[in-house]
């Protein structure tokens, strides 16, 4: 049995829906119902009335509700009390940051830190964007540093999570320039050949915004899949070896821009084929007595206060 089923049934019994815990808990639907019903071979009985809506619990499942909520608070304090033993951990701010953002804005933006902020102490964990904000959601992070775009939103409760915004990232479409310094794939490309595109893996966050830049393109682009991945970098690294055209944030690629390895992958004077998305930080909201760790309690304040005067 795994923690995170517990999480789940609570999470049902308190929306009484299927679709509204899957979003809160950043599942799709199936997968959650998967999960749901793992449980229940677990406890060797129904604990959802299927037969309802609403949907409720079953006698078996009233009783798993309320020792299930005991359980959960009960690692949530052990976690606490552990944490509690490394003073050291204290000032190690710990951050949650999908892989693209970890190689490309992470690094820079910490030496900005530090210059105006002062110094500090980080832990990055680097992940998919899904786990990144699972990190959050379950509370093994600080701060979950995130791209956010209106058609793509996190199902994060705003009276749980507070945001602020570090600033804007531009996702176009790059290509490795030919010995004139001209790029060797240029878009629109044509219905009889295809350019060769290096996308990113079905689920990938990114992926999903560009393919919004596609179908929103008001002239038709004509494009071959030859290579995917989830990564941002391995995309950038095919395409500096000539292999295709690939859409990549403006921080990934600008040293290959200035060192023209890469350029931009449109014909001159065709529409610009890109997005801006926003760069934003998360945390929970403090409650109660579980107070924040002092150095993450400063940094989110001073995060506030310079997103205010933007």
């Amino acid at each position: 049995m795994e923690t995170k089923w517990l999480e789940d049934f609570v999470s049902l019994a308190e929306t009484h829906s299927f679709s509204r815990s899957a979003q809160l808990r950043h599942v799709t639907q199936p997968a959650f119902s998967r999960r749901i019903q793992a449980l229940e071979a677990w406890a060797g009985t129904d604990l959802v009335d299927r037969s309802s809506y609403p949907t409720r619990l079953t006698p078996a499942g009233e009783t798993l509700y309320d020792q299930a909520m005991e359980m959960l608070q009960a690692l949530q304090s052990t976690r606490a009390m552990l944490r509690g033993h490394t003073s050291a951990g204290q000032d190690v701010i710990e951050f949650a940051v999908p892989h693209t953002l970890a190689f490309t804005f992470f690094p820079a933006w910490v030496t900005s830190l530090r210059e105006k902020f002062g110094p500090i102490k980080s832990r990055l964990i680097a992940l998919n964007v899904h786990d990144a904000v699972m990190r959050l959601v379950e509370g093994s992070c600080d701060v979950l540093i995130a791209y956010y775009h209106s058609s793509q939103p996190f199902q994060l409760d705003a009276a749980r999570y507070e945001m602020v915004s570090l600033g804007q990232e531009v996702l176009s479409p790059y290509a490795k320039p030919d010995a004139d310094g001209s790029p060797m794939f240029k878009l629109p490309g044509r219905p009889n050949q295809p350019l060769p595109y290096l996308g990113y893996a079905p689920g990938a966050y990114l992926g999903r915004v560009v393919d919004l830049i596609l179908k929103q393109s008001a002239t038709a682009v004509h494009l071959d899949r030859v290579y995917e991945t989830d990564m941002a970098e391995g995309l950038k690294a095919m395409a500096v070896e000539g292999h295709g055209i690939a859409f990549l944030p403006h921080s990934a690629v600008k040293k290959e821009v200035r060192a023209r390895r890469l350029v931009a992958a449109v014909m001159p004077g065709a529409q610009a084929l890109e997005m801006t998305m926003d760069v934003r930080a998360y945390r929970e909201k403090p409650v109660g007595k579980e107070a924040p760790k002092g150095t993450a309690q400063a940094l989110w304040t001073y995060l506030a206060s310079q997103a205010a005067v933007k």
